[in-house]
């Protein structure tokens, strides 16, 4: 068994010791070549309270083995069965995230720079055959995606070399009875389905591997395609529905992340975003955590839903923010900016948002209920409705981010003209007027 140990030279690594031959094989490497790759050997051990005795022998044997080597050891004690419980997750995912956050605290706390946990080339083979058979995507052959602080250098070394390494160094160590128990699928396909596929087609397991290497150096390569297709903005995150499938499904991913989204979801969500590309525009996802996911012409576009703001501000310069908007009025040119005539607007106005039979007569154009100029002007109701208004009663005379009404348009005889800003700016489609230079910066 031989590891790479120079990128470490100088650095305080911290075993993850559980006591098994993978670990003890991994601190005796460390522990035989510190002098020479200048390393400062500690090691961490994390005591689940999952098998009752067994998992207290096995932390004795560790501290016994720690004492024997001289080794500073950072134990953790936990019941990661009522963790799981607590969290709803099954305890072997509730036992990985509180181990990582272990070997996080080792590193925070200066008790070393790098954390070595001892997976080996066939832990990597079973994981992706397991994730393969759930029916993973190709992100999910990345086994062991890198994490800051810590480092796996046995994974080029396969089992039975560890074991040879064991026997040549009369190395003791535990075993943990579970991992034979075929009640569980990981450890079949570890005792029989891996020996039956390696019998069957030699070097089975190396070529899942190297498989998995190849996938995960595309799905890389795609996702960085992919996240450079969400586009972010006040109104949510958009992904647009002409970019091909690969891409369309993995920038839906990374725009659900960006509401934290990232373990939360299911294929049948996958599966609905995928389904909004034949809906018509205005068909909404129901997405975990409170986020939708809506077609909005060519984009599907992610959100969480906000109710109406029942704010309102006297009209004037300055600045006025309400739930869910905000609109600047100055007398200084903006760019972006709607512009108007001051003196035009009625006393009395105010700023607010959309109101049921609110009215509007758009620059150069027809007096016609707010609602019909949102769908003439293509802008989803969820966003009007978000939209700072100006007005007085059910009569309003600007629309930030969209349009001025015709009666405070700019014109030869306006002495005081303003300046409306919101950074909710709405997009020009094909179904809206041309802006012209009076009306807008």
């Amino acid at each position: 068994m031989k590891l790479s140990l120079q990128q470490y030279r100088g650095m305080r690594v911290c075993v993850a010791l559980s006591g098994g031959i993978d670990s003890v094989c991994l601190l005796h490497y460390c522990l035989r070549h510190a002098a020479e790759a200048q390393l400062s050997v500690t090691a961490v051990t994390c005591e689940h309270g999952l098998r009752g005795e067994a998992s207290l022998r096995d932390l004795a044997f560790v501290q016994h083995l720690c004492e024997q080597r001289k080794v500073p050891l950072r134990i953790f004690r936990a019941d990661v069965a009522a963790m799981a419980a607590q969290q709803g997750t099954g305890t072997e995912e509730a036992g990985r995230a509180w181990r990582y956050a272990c070997f996080a605290q080792v590193l925070d706390e200066g008790f070393a720079d790098v954390v070595f946990t001892a997976h080996q080339r066939d832990d990597y083979a079973e994981t992706v055959l397991f994730r393969l058979a759930r029916g993973t995507a190709a992100a999910g052959l990345n086994a062991f995606p890198a994490r800051s602080g810590l480092a796996r250098p046995m994974l080029g070394v396969t089992r039975a070399e560890i074991a040879s390494y064991a026997r040549e160094n009369g190395l003791a160590y535990v075993e943990d009875e579970t991992n034979a128990d075929e009640r569980f699928a990981r450890n079949r396909l570890r005792v029989s389905v891996l020996p039956a596929l390696e019998a069957a087609v030699p070097g089975a397991a190396e070529h899942l591997v190297q498989f998995a290497e190849r996938i995960s150096e595309d799905e890389a390569f795609l996702a960085s395609l992919a996240v450079a297709q969400v586009r972010t903005g006040p109104d949510g995150a958009r992904v647009s529905l002409s970019l091909p499938e690969p891409l369309f499904s993995r920038a839906c991913l990374f725009a659900m992340k960006a509401y934290g989204i990232a373990r939360d979801y299911t294929a049948v969500h996958v599966a609905q975003l995928k389904a909004l590309r034949g809906l018509q525009s205005g068909r909404r996802v129901t997405l975990p955590l409170g986020v939708e996911a809506m077609r909005e012409y060519g984009d599907v576009v992610f959100y969480r839903p906000r109710g109406r703001c029942a704010d309102e501000f006297p009209f004037a310069v300055g600045e006025f923010a309400g739930e869910g908007f905000a609109l600047s009025v100055t007398e200084t040119a903006r760019e972006g900016a709607l512009c108007a005539d001051f003196g035009a607007f009625p006393a009395g106005c105010v700023v607010r948002t959309r109101r049921e039979g609110d009215v509007f007569t758009p620059f150069g154009g027809r007096r016609k209920p707010l609602k019909k100029f949102f769908t003439d002007r293509k802008i989803p109701a969820r966003l009007g409705n978000l939209l700072p208004l100006v007005a007085k009663g059910s009569e309003v005379y600007a629309v930030g981010g969209a349009e001025i009404a015709d009666d405070v348009k700019v014109t030869r005889h306006t002495v005081r003209r303003v300046y409306l800003y919101t950074a909710a700016r709405i997009p020009d489609r094909a179904a809206a007027k041309e802006e012209t230079d009076a009306s807008r910066l």
